[in-house]
């Protein structure tokens, strides 16, 4: 008898640390019932030695009759040596069976080869939303109709849009030239417009101050105007270079009147200069008309 116990009492000490070096796993839902389809949360907890290493199943698992939702991890903690880890699965149940089980496998990693603990099965019943089917179904009456939406036939308007192309193709090919005359026609007078109304401001600045600035800015104006009408390079000619090419003796001696304004500040009478000068440039944009219009 005293060596059973001494044989007891040498192998305590032994027992406790294997039970140590145990792997225990748990798993359980969150709830013990659930509607079909319902979110229902699926517990599973692993306690093991610090020196193992477990996984545990993710996505690509199979959880049929269920179908996951999401996964949620927990971090490990570690006490003594023994770590616990955790992971809640979402699941949703569509069996109609009344209860349905579920385990998990938690799979330990050895050298060679891995070992999967499982849990004890957790039953999850189903929640039957209605108490009981009625042997005889009624139907409630309903007389209002319904509309019915009314889908877009894309082959027709494919077609649609083709014709609609073919014709705005034909429209400009036939009546191309006349538009863009049209079009440059307006553009033309709602330039000269634009044109007369500032000259008609800068005449009137440079007679009463009678500044540089007023008869620089006259010039450019009127300059700006006939190379846009002619397409010729008036800003960068002289007073005698644009009479010349204009063929216009009097077209220099009015640019010469502002000129000496600008250059040598001296004042002097430039009505007559700027009424010439704006019955060439409305010369010029007649001339331009008529061009558009042949």
């Amino acid at each position: 008898m005293g060596k059973i116990w001494l044989f007891i009492f040498i192998l305590l000490p032994f027992s406790s640390l294997f039970a140590q070096q145990q792997v225990q796993i748990d798993g359980y839902f969150m709830q013990d019932s659930a509607k079909l389809g319902e979110r229902v949360g699926f517990v599973l907890k692993a306690t093991y030695p610090q020196n193992k290493q477990l996984i545990f199943p993710d996505s690509t698992f199979d959880f049929d009759p269920f179908v996951l939702l999401e996964k949620k991890t927990y971090i490990s903690s570690t006490t003594d040596s023994i770590t616990q880890d955790s992971t809640v699965y979402f699941l949703s149940n569509f069996s109609l069976e009344p209860s349905t089980y579920l385990t998990l496998p938690v799979y330990e990693l050895n050298r060679y080869d891995s070992i999967a603990h499982f849990p004890l099965e957790a039953e999850l019943k189903l929640k039957l939303t209605l108490d009981s089917i009625p042997e005889q179904l009624v139907f409630q009456e309903n007389n209002i109709y319904q509309p019915i939406e009314k889908r877009w036939n894309w082959i027709l308007l494919g077609i649609g849009a083709l014709i609609l192309v073919f014709l705005l193709g034909l429209l400009y090919g036939l009546f191309a030239d006349r538009i863009k005359k049209l079009w440059t026609e307006r553009n033309t007078k709602r330039q000269w417009a634009r044109f007369e109304k500032q000259w008609n401001l800068s005449t009137q600045k440079l007679e009463e101050q009678k500044t540089t600035q007023a008869g620089d800015e006259l010039l450019g104006l009127w300059k700006g105007y006939l190379e846009q009408l002619t397409s010729l390079p008036i800003k960068e000619w002289t007073a005698s270079e644009i009479g010349q090419n204009l063929n216009d003796t009097k077209v220099f001696s009015s640019l010469r009147v502002v000129e000496i304004l600008i250059y040598a500040g001296k004042t002097g009478e430039y009505q007559e200069a700027n009424e010439y000068l704006l019955e060439v440039a409305r010369k010029k944009y007649q001339e331009k008309l008529s061009q558009i219009k042949a």
